[in-house]
């Protein structure tokens, strides 16, 4: 059984090539389980997440395991770690063990960059991003793939957090700047993206900009919560799967206020990718993109790391 590094797994999946290949599983026939969600303590210290998915024509089968710990900030910790293992669909064989943190966070950004590729204005250059962890550190990159993003924002409930961060893009080449007002900084981003573990909305409706994109991809409990519901009101709303109605806070809440219905919904990321739903229509409409995450994008990233085995093991 091959093992890959955290650095191997993170050298097969440019964003390049991910997001393609997200777009073209999102296409395919490969098999999504729902999830099983454990929550670790009483009341929930963590939660464990169990997420299969296989695609017998490509002949693969996937697991990971992720554990989500929210207070580890406090512990200068991730909040979340996992880990990948790949088999062989068919016989059941072991094939690798990959890092699922790895994996989780750039199939993530690579899913908001593919939400935002039928959904953020062509010309969309300003990216705000709320949130300094590893999800939110890949997010330039990922959006850029498909947008030319020129200008880079990020905001922290930590401001340090923040300033950090911009300050690992500048030297990356980015023009970032780390801001502390969420009021005068979304109106003026073309793309706000929120990956945090937050509980209560950070974004507010009268901030956002006729024909900004906001994505929301950090919350993926009922009890998470980045956007106000009234961001839901006058806009386009999609989502990655179905299972975001279940799962995402954002929508629930959203419902639960009556400013938005179930049936509003304008599509998902299979509808997007097949072409069976329209997605950014004017210049002008505002469009959320709300994501919880789908182990179809896992295989999907793992496939490709599977794929770069020779380069990035040396065999």
């Amino acid at each position: 059984m091959h093992i890959f590094t955290a650095e191997a797994t993170a050298a097969a999946l440019p964003f390049e090539q991910l997001v393609p290949a997200l777009r073209a599983a999102f296409c395919g026939p490969i098999t999504v389980p729902q999830r099983h969600i454990h929550p670790i303590g009483e009341p929930a210290q963590g939660t464990t997440l169990i997420m299969p998915a296989w695609d017998l024509q490509a002949g693969f089968m996937g697991i990971k395991i992720v554990n989500v710990f929210p207070a580890n900030a406090q512990r200068g910790l991730p909040g979340l770690h996992a880990n990948y293992l790949l088999y062989d669909a068919h016989t059941g064989v072991p094939l690798a063990l990959m890092d699922g943190d790895v994996i989780t966070a750039r199939r993530t950004a690579a899913a908001a960059a593919l939400g935002a590729a039928f959904l953020a204005r062509e010309d969309a250059a300003h990216l705000l991003v709320l949130g300094a962890g590893r999800v939110a550190s890949m997010l330039p990159a990922a959006f850029a793939a498909v947008r030319p993003i020129a200008r880079v924002s990020v905001w922290n409930h930590r401001p340090e957090g923040a300033q950090r961060l911009a300050a690992q893009w500048r030297e990356q080449g980015w023009d970032a700047q780390a801001v502390t007002e969420l009021a005068q900084a979304v109106p003026a981003a073309d793309i706000v993206s929120c990956a945090t573990l937050s509980q209560a909305a950070l974004v507010q409706p009268q901030w956002l900009a006729p024909g900004a994109h906001l994505d929301l991809i950090g919350s993926f409990t009922p009890a998470m919560q980045e956007a106000a519901p009234g961001c839901l009101a006058q806009a386009r709303v999609f989502v990655d799967t179905d299972e975001a109605l279940q799962k995402a806070g954002d929508l629930l809440r959203a419902i639960e206020a009556g400013v938005w219905r179930r049936e509003a919904l304008q599509g998902d990321l299979f509808q997007l990718c097949r072409g069976s739903c329209t997605g950014r229509a004017s210049a002008s409409e505002r469009t959320v993109f709300k994501a919880v995450g789908n182990a179809l994008e896992d295989l999907a990233a793992a496939q490709l790391v599977w794929a770069a085995r020779p380069a990035a093991t040396g065999a």
